[in-house]
């Protein structure tokens, strides 16, 4: 697996081996003794799996606070996203800064995102699934949200008008002085 540093301080594009031949192929999604040689220590508890029907689809911004913050290793398996990172950490280096990524079945590439940042995506072709892995649990009274176009980020998403879900559309605009991590 070839880790590639980003933009954010702790975002890795992590890309496996993978291998072919004419009966398909093979790749380790995740080895937790090889990302530890990285220097990358995760012990994932939790796997969630999203599937979005239509093409401009976008869900985020998204993050637990407190004891519940997660990581997450995420990847595309069947079409395409644009996968965004965003980092929430006062004490980082990074404050404030995002990355986005194109993961897809195609580039079999991964995100991974320490705790601390809010995740996001835009579905860029119809019928998309994306997997995380979590090392934490899901905690609905943790669960924290920022509005996807708060221009305190200036996200570029590749789309004006994207399909988001009421809660995602209500989701407040960052602010400062509020305590994230």
């Amino acid at each position: 697996m070839k880790k590639i540093a980003t933009a954010v301080d702790g975002v890795f594009i992590l890309e496996p081996a993978v291998f072919g031949d004419k009966r398909g192929w093979f790749m380790e999604s995740w080895n937790r003794a090889a990302m530890e040689k990285e220097g990358l220590f995760y012990e994932f508890v939790q796997d969630n799996h999203s599937f979005s029907a239509k093409k401009g689809t976008l869900r985020g911004l998204h993050f637990q606070r407190g004891e519940w913050a997660q990581a997450k290793l995420v990847r595309c398996v069947r079409g395409a996203v644009y996968d965004v990172a965003v980092d929430l950490r006062k004490n980082s280096p990074t404050y404030l800064k995002w990355v986005g990524v194109e993961l897809s079945a195609e580039n079999f590439r991964q995100l991974l995102i320490p705790r601390g940042c809010a995740h996001g995506f835009l579905t860029l072709t119809d019928d998309v699934e994306f997997l995380y892995k979590a090392d934490n649990f899901y905690n609905k009274a943790s669960e924290g949200g920022i509005r996807w176009n708060d221009p305190v980020f200036a996200i570029y998403w590749k789309t004006e008008d994207p399909v988001v879900s009421d809660k995602d559309a209500a989701a407040p605009f960052f602010d400062q002085d509020e305590y994230y991590f």
